[in-house]
């Protein structure tokens, strides 16, 4: 039997094997990537590489076994289709017998499009009679984090969320959630709403990158076509920035605040504090 782990090498996937290799042998961790040379690294420490795509159904025939337990990590090609993508992996994973299977999704409270997909998936994985859990991931630090070349460029933070707070995690909070449920027990059947244990908002976030550049930059909301205008202006397709804009209308309306406690409560700690994931990034 193996913990399974699909789009290892992405962002969240990369945290998730990392972490288990720190609880579970190796050999004991399938990474499934669509490029293998992108998994060298986790080949040479003894992780088994299966290479599968989420648009070829036929690659994931005979990928998984009796017992195994799999994370599936939602697709990020808003343009293929990825409930059908989702559900490829659903159903071999439902043919060859899984103990479990486990899905990023996103909080229940979410309206906005970009949770449709998520929705839908979740009806599959419950109408194919796989024990699951569905991980409710919130919204990571990195969203914002890893983009702030243009906020230190022109000092302002540009977001259509109102006064709206986000209850955001790091990534590696919430693989370690994945990893907790994949190497626990007693996770059948679960839901478990995933967020920050502070929320904040988008002029706190401002302040405290002022106070750590010692610049003074401020938070300047605009409207969501603006918003939409500007991602779209960095060279986004006007789909996925409409879909991004829409996210911030759900900020604003508190639909990113996650109370639950899920999160710290699975990783056995406090969650990464909005600062530090700045100070990192500042950093690097």
């Amino acid at each position: 039997m193996s913990i399974v782990v699909t789009g290892a090498t992405g962002h969240l996937g990369r945290h998730v094997v990392e972490q288990l290799l720190e609880k579970v042998p190796a050999e004991r961790i399938t990474a499934v990537v669509r490029d293998e040379a992108k998994a060298a690294d986790f080949a040479a420490r003894g992780v088994r590489v299966a290479v599968a795509d989420y648009n070829a159904p036929e690659t994931f025939d005979g990928l998984f076994a009796a017992g195994d337990k799999v994370l599936l990590i939602s697709g990020n090609e808003f343009d293929k289709g990825r409930v059908g993508q989702h559900t490829v992996v659903i159903e071999a994973a439902k043919a060859a017998g899984a103990a479990l299977l486990a899905y990023t999704s996103a909080p229940g409270s979410l309206t906005a499009a970009l949770a449709d997909d998520h929705r839908a998936t979740e009806e599959v994985l419950l109408a194919s009679s796989l024990p699951y859990s569905l991980l409710r991931n919130g919204w990571y630090h990195e969203n914002y984090t890893e983009n702030l070349a243009p906020v230190l460029e022109h000092n302002a933070v540009v977001q259509s969320a109102g006064d709206g707070r986000i209850s955001s995690a790091s990534r590696a909070d919430y693989a370690a959630a994945a990893v907790a449920v994949l190497t626990g027990e007693g996770h059948e059947n679960t839901t478990y709403e995933l967020g920050g244990d502070e929320a904040w908002g988008f002029a706190e976030y401002a302040a405290e990158l002022s106070r750590q550049t010692g610049k003074e930059i401020v938070y300047s909301p605009v409207p969501t076509e603006t918003l939409t205008e500007i991602l779209v202006g960095a060279g986004l397709p006007a789909p996925l920035a409409g879909i991004l804009a829409g996210v911030d209308t759900s900020i604003e309306k508190g639909e990113l605040v996650v109370s639950s406690g899920d999160l710290s409560r699975l990783i056995g700690r406090p969650t990464t504090p909005l600062t530090q994931a700045i100070t990192a990034a500042l950093k690097s």
